[in-house]
């Protein structure tokens, strides 16, 4: 007789938040979503901050929601976003909300930083790509600033350990999160004193280190009472939620690149050891923490953020995002093209105007519409993915001989088959939801129901619908 073992996955991104419970029965995967919310960007003082308190306060109510079904939970694992840190006192207190990556006061830090230590010395001590809100340009910002919090800072959690530490009262510092920051050192895995050393923090000021599948702790006699549920397991899973999207794709073998496609385009390859070289350096490609020892070499690319800024500011188009997909293909094809990396686009005032200033300066027709502006989007998103995918050729051990794409952007068949165009390679679409994915399928694993990577992308792919785009010859 089959049992079936449940877990609950809290998935956090930059928009929203779900947390779902996932079950494997007779080696196939099942998701039920609990619950869903908004995860809202707080501006107030002339900074932005992400609501620690409000996200704490969903994950209880979707353990609320476990207890009101009865259900025995085998364990409990939060992936979020990337480079974000809350600081915690002497006391065990956290000392403010925590500081939102789009928040302006890391503008120069880089350079600051740099003379300091060298930009090209960062990057052999890391292999992780330079941007502002790298979480060692954030933590040099707020020293710079004589940021109060920081100045009390008994410890410096990532967000998704934040949480972990608000659910079992155990400060860890899991490995991927860690990845992002610009302060690892790809092969130790630990963090580097030096460059942490350059703004006066010390490495014990961080959690105990953790891996993926290791175990953080139980949920508090506090959060017990809360929630009515009982000492449940928290497990580290791969707390990136880019790290636990890719450890859900659906391989067969090492030939393949992935582009996790949701806010955040995320375009890479997966290897055994960091790629750190003069190319890498140049073209600015990343190292990140995967599982079982694997390297995440990629690229950030600005994805649907481009497309959900201007869907706040129009007027006159649909509510329905499928149905503005499909309006954007009714507009005149490779009429304008940005490039979506441009700093412009980061966090505008107006995207609408951004993209439009952008076609103007580069003597380029200017969207007048929002169909126009769309089609400019997905255009200029899949001939980005061919320009990187171009240079992850140049820099893999192994031939690419496909891209899987995982995330909400699979839901636009238009640009998945523009990319597979593009790239003039085949595109294979699945899961949607491959962060929690990753994350159900690494407490599995902790679980010792799975073996190891293999035996987890068997299962999601005989668990999940699949798509493949075939290139259109060009």
């Amino acid at each position: 007789m089959s049992t079936t073992t449940y877990f609950l996955a809290v998935d956090l991104g930059a928009t929203s938040g779900r947390t779902i419970l996932g079950s494997i029965c007779d080696g196939k995967l099942q998701q039920q979503e609990l619950t869903r919310f908004p995860n809202h960007i707080i501006q107030t003082g002339g900074h932005f901050y992400w609501d620690i308190y409000a996200l704490y306060h969903e994950i209880i109510r979707g353990l609320k929601a476990v207890a009101d079904k009865g259900i025995h939970l085998t364990s409990i694992g939060i992936d979020t976003w990337g480079v974000d840190f809350v600081c915690v006192g002497e006391d065990g207190g956290l000392l403010r909300n925590p500081y939102s990556y789009r928040d302006p006061h890391t503008e120069g830090a880089m350079e600051e930083y740099f003379k300091q230590i060298p930009r090209e010395r960062v990057y052999e001590k890391t292999g992780i790509q330079f941007m502002p809100f790298n979480s060692l340009f954030q933590l040099a910002a707020m020293r710079s600033h004589n940021d109060s919090a920081l100045k009390a800072a008994d410890k410096i959690l990532f967000i998704p350990d934040a949480l972990m530490y608000m659910l079992t009262g155990e400060a860890v510092c899991e490995y991927t999160i860690l990845s992002t920051s610009q302060m690892l050192d790809p092969r130790t895995k630990h963090i580097d004193p030096e460059l942490i050393g350059a703004i006066g923090l010390k490495e014990e000021q961080f959690g105990r280190y953790v891996n993926p599948g290791d175990m953080v702790g139980t949920l508090s006699p506090e959060v017990q009472r809360q929630t009515g549920l009982g000492p449940i397991p928290v497990v580290a899973v791969a707390g990136h939620d880019t790290a636990s999207a890719v450890a859900a794709v659906p391989a067969q073998d090492e030939r393949f690149a992935y582009l996790s496609c949701g806010t955040w385009s995320l375009l890479g390859i997966e290897t055994r050891e960091a790629i750190i070289n003069e190319k890498s350096y140049k073209y600015n490609f990343t190292n990140e923490g995967g599982i079982e020892g694997t390297t995440r070499f990629l690229k950030n690319i600005c994805g649907m953020w481009l497309l959900e800024r201007c869907r706040q500011e129009w007027t006159g188009a649909p509510q329905d995002v499928n149905q503005v997909n499909r309006d954007a293909m009714e507009a005149e094809p490779h009429r304008s093209t940005i490039n979506p990396d441009d700093p412009r686009f980061a966090n505008p005032t107006s995207m609408v105007k951004a993209i439009q200033e952008y076609c103007r300066e580069t003597h380029q027709p200017v969207p007048e519409d929002y169909r126009q502006t769309a089609r400019c989007i997905f255009e200029s998103l899949a001939l980005r993915y061919r320009q990187v995918v171009d240079y992850l050729r140049e820099l893999a051990p192994f031939p690419i001989e496909r891209l899987h794409v995982i995330g909400g952007g699979t839901h636009n068949q238009y640009l998945m088959q523009m990319t597979a165009d593009s790239l003039q390679m085949p595109v294979i679409t699945g899961p949607v939801e491959g962060t929690a994915i990753g994350n159900i399928m690494l407490q599995a694993k902790a679980a010792g129901l799975v073996g190891d990577i293999y035996e987890m992308r068997r299962i999601i792919a005989q668990s999940i619908e699949m798509k493949t785009y075939l290139p259109k010859k060009s």
